[in-house]
């Protein structure tokens, strides 16, 4: 006996997974994650039980709502599964997940195309973060085709601008969280900082490293992740995160100068793995560090001059271009920060959960679908 559970599979920036309505699963918030890691196939290396890619990439979940909020179309809760941990993180947000709600939106029929364009303002739920997406939809159909490219991603598609209205300290309560844009962990200088995403921002060389390894090399590298490991359980508490031994962040971002033409090369950890490129509001806020006097990043970063920045960061396989305006009366603010992702509908239908792990009840009050077992 199983329990079939409607969801649309989605490719949002370089990132994927099942996007539900919340109406669709359990109010009880401990048997929503137990569904929700039956639907991954977590926990498990390979996640072969599961819609899971194996991978922290590939092993996210959207969670959406009709917003009841003046000004806010959705409300998004992003979920991050654990590969092999029967664990679900609600902590961080997601940008790229993020890239296809808007999406998903119009699909399910959470908001009306507008016309040739429509604007949707996305509340994520994780850190109450508000947010401004532009989709293409003529004919009042989501159009997933387009010129644009991102890094990561092959081939092109419809571009989905991203405007983020109030990032700053969205997790940890302050953009510089420790009040000090250099702290020191182990002997090592780093910057915490948070502009959407928690990040603890290291000069790979002062950890005898060039910061342009590979990300195999790096995840093979058991005495760096030893090390950066140290810092990051340390910085946890300073950043107001608390323990972290057991949180998705902060993510550790290592820099060095740009050798591909960018601002600024970087190498994420999140936490424990290198990431293939570098998320969304990682990458905001790592490039957040290189405007700010005083960080790790400054005279390592090369940035073109006047308020709005449009600052490179390189990864392993690419760059990602972000947007920033600093407030011309205070260079330590950041008033505005802007990017671009694209997403893609993949599959639509339903997700089967064994009855043992729910058997369709407890449903949230809005629900319209009927479960079959």
């Amino acid at each position: 006996m199983q329990t079939a559970v409607p969801c649309l599979f989605m490719r949002g920036g370089t990132s994927r997974g099942p996007f539900f309505l919340a109406s669709d699963l359990p109010s009880d918030v401990a048997l929503r994650d137990r569904v929700l890691l039956a639907a991954m196939g977590s926990p498990d290396a390979r996640q072969i039980d599961g819609l899971g890619g194996a991978d922290p990439l590939t092993s996210k979940v959207g969670i959406v709502s009709r917003s009841a909020r003046p000004g806010v179309d959705l409300e998004f809760l992003f979920a991050q599964v654990l590969v092999n941990e029967a664990r679900v993180d609600t902590t961080p947000n997601c940008g790229n997940m993020l890239a296809a709600v808007g999406p998903f939106g119009v699909e399910r029929g959470l908001v009306k195309a507008t016309g040739a364009e429509t604007r949707v303002r996305i509340l994520t739920r994780n850190t109450d973060m508000l947010s401004d997406v532009v989709l293409q939809t003529p004919g009042g159909r989501m159009r997933y085709d387009g010129d644009a490219r991102i890094d990561g991603v092959p081939g092109t598609s419809a571009p989905i601008p991203i405007a983020f209205l109030d990032t700053a300290g969205s997790v940890c309560g302050k953009l510089l969280p420790t009040g000090s844009p250099v702290d020191t962990f182990d002997g090592v200088h780093v910057t915490c900082i948070d502009n959407g995403m928690p990040v603890i921002v290291i000069r790979a060389a002062d950890l005898g490293r060039t910061g342009y390894e590979s990300r195999d090399e790096l995840n093979a590298d058991a005495d760096l992740k030893r090390r950066i490991e140290s810092i990051r359980l340390q910085a946890g508490p300073a950043m107001n995160l608390g323990d972290v031994t057991r949180k998705v962040v902060p993510k550790i971002s290592l820099i060095a100068p740009p050798r591909a033409g960018g601002g600024l090369c970087s190498r994420t950890f999140i936490p424990h793995d290198c990431h293939a490129a570098i998320g969304v509001l990682g990458a905001v806020t790592l490039a957040t560090a290189c405007v700010i006097d005083g960080t790790v990043a400054d005279g390592v970063a090369a940035l073109p001059p006047g308020n709005v920045k449009r600052v490179s960061v390189e990864h392993p396989t690419g760059e990602f271009t972000v947007e920033l305006e600093v407030d011309a009366k205070d260079r330590q603010n950041v008033i505005r920060s802007a990017l671009l992702r694209t997403a893609r509908l993949i599959m639509r239908g339903e997700v089967m959960i064994p009855a043992a792990v729910w058997d369709g009840k407890a449903l949230g009050s809005e629900s319209t679908f009927q479960r079959a077992a």
